[in-house]
């Protein structure tokens, strides 16, 4: 591969994940092409700031991506660095274009203190995220459900007595915590943020040289996925605070660009009403906003939609 001599700037949030996520990927640009020029930029964001106020609470969406990507707009950076599951649902801002993917890691979540089987009724399970509170109160309605905020160390730390945190398995695995999951939930039984366990890669439209080198390391039944995840999120309108969830994945592993197969969900925040459906097709927009049309229409999926994606007074 040809290398520009120009030094790729990765940027990223501050956290031990991020910075591990971005390391991983300049890892990949450098065992791509090992005369590749890479470092690491980190930049603060509002989610960063205010560890202490609830994702859900917060008025403008991309809490961890908006000044990540202002670098790059800015110049002070050349390719942000995200996990996906924290983009926004729709368009990249004016400029910038989702250029790569890498290959996906497990998509589920995982429990850190008890297994769902052994938390006992009343048993409290401590989460940030609505979708995570929904679908566990729908399996588990006896739970006692908390918020927390903060890093995957943060949060381990604060396992409640005889309960539970709910973190992603991917962030376990990065940061060589898989020990401590003490059940990891099937996604018939929490279906995943969108995105989740995938990295994004965006760079600016115009960088033909960050694109040429982001390309090498893009997978591209990962990156086809996750469109049509994300395609799924946007037609319905929602973000990291709303209670729904996808999960997209070749329908023929050996063929990258077939026929895609997604789940998607959306439910009220309290779990009383959970709404899954799943479908197929080869194009990934196509297909995600169709899935969210057909839940949409239906009449369980409408009510849900109407009354239980509002936050709480």
């Amino acid at each position: 591969m040809h290398t520009s001599g120009r030094t790729l700037r990765l940027a990223t949030r501050g956290s031990p994940l991020a910075r591990f996520q971005a390391d991983l990927v300049a890892a990949r640009l450098r065992a791509a092409d090992p005369a590749s020029a890479v470092e690491v930029v980190v930049v603060e964001t509002a989610g960063d700031r205010r560890a202490d106020v609830p994702i859900s609470s917060f008025a403008e969406r991309g809490v961890f991506v908006v000044e990540v990507e202002r670098a790059v707009l800015d110049g002070a950076a050349d390719v942000a660095v995200h996990s996906a599951k924290d983009l926004p649902a729709g368009a990249p801002p004016a400029g910038l274009v989702l250029a790569a993917v890498p290959d996906r890691a497990d998509v589920r979540d995982a429990l850190v203190g008890r297994s769902l089987a052994t938390l006992r009724p009343g048993a409290t399970v401590a989460t940030g995220a609505v979708r995570r509170r929904a679908q566990l109160a729908a399996a588990r309605p006896d739970l006692v459900f908390a918020e927390l905020r903060g890093n995957i160390a943060t949060r381990l730390e604060r396992v409640p007595d005889g309960g539970s945190v709910v973190v992603a398995l991917a962030a376990l695995v990065r940061l060589g915590l898989e020990s401590r999951a003490a059940d990891v939930l099937d996604t018939a039984v929490v279906l995943p943020q969108v995105g989740q366990g995938a990295l994004a890669l965006r760079c600016r439209e115009d960088d033909r040289d960050a694109l040429a080198r982001l390309a090498v390391i893009d997978d591209v039944p990962s990156h086809r996925s996750v469109r049509a995840e994300r395609a799924f999120l946007a037609r319905l309108g929602g973000g990291c605070d709303a209670p729904v969830g996808a999960h997209a994945a070749p329908v023929d592993p050996a063929d990258p660009l077939g026929a895609l197969a997604i789940e998607g969900l959306v439910a009220t925040r309290d779990g009383s009403t959970v709404v899954r459906r799943s479908a197929t097709g080869r194009d990934p927009e196509a297909l995600g906003a169709g899935l969210a049309d057909a839940i949409a229409r239906s009449g369980e999926g409408a009510r849900a939609l109407a009354g239980g994606w509002a936050s709480p007074a």
